[in-house]
């Protein structure tokens, strides 16, 4: 499963989202603009603050920019495989 946290405002948060769109990738979404619960456990769960912050199958992938590293740079193929296979 993929997973993303995000905030309305976030342009990062966007273009995560419309990666994975483009890859006919289904995610679920975060929003945790307003919500303070939603916004500990991203934050107890990646030990970041800043979004997005997207996981793949438990694993934690990173911002906007790692994830966009990662998927550029070929790492992300085998969990995507694996996000296509479940």
């Amino acid at each position: 499963m993929i997973e993303i946290y995000t905030k309305g405002h976030c342009p990062f948060c966007k273009q995560v989202k419309e990666t994975l769109n483009n890859l006919a990738l289904t995610f679920k979404e975060y929003e945790i603009t307003n919500d303070e619960r939603l916004t500990a456990e991203m934050e107890q769960r990646s030990q970041r603050k800043t979004v997005p912050q997207v996981f793949i199958n438990d694993n934690h992938i990173g911002g906007g920019v790692d994830f966009h590293e990662a998927l550029d740079n070929g790492q992300l193929d085998e969990l995507i495989a694996l996000q296509r296979i479940q």
